[in-house]
């Protein structure tokens, strides 16, 4: 569950990161100057990732101490966009249910 999730949420981000171009190029920069502001600003660090469409990365980060999130996609050439952030980030270690449980 917590997989297809997660992988939900790529694709709802990528949705949202293909719909928003414009506005997302104002929420790009370099990846080392993104994650130095991610942990520096709001102490967050990833917590999760994985290869979207066209070889973009989609990354997690979050702060355990603040609940503090931020969802962020990397291009191939090492640009890095803002797609989301909130609060109230938890981390989860839930076992998927057993095949066949409608659960």
């Amino acid at each position: 569950m917590t997989k297809m999730m997660f992988g939900l949420s790529f694709g709802f981000a990528a949705l949202i990161l293909a719909t928003q171009n414009a506005f997302a190029a104002a929420n790009c920069a370099k990846r080392s100057v993104v994650l130095a502001e991610l942990a520096g600003k709001y102490s967050e660090s990833r917590r999760a990732m994985g290869i979207a469409g066209d070889n973009v990365m989609m990354e997690m980060f979050a702060s355990a101490a603040s609940g503090s999130w931020t969802l962020t996609v990397t291009t191939p050439d090492g640009t890095t966009c803002l797609v989301a952030s909130g609060t109230g980030y938890q981390a989860l270690a839930e076992n998927p249910p057993p095949l066949g449980d409608p659960a």
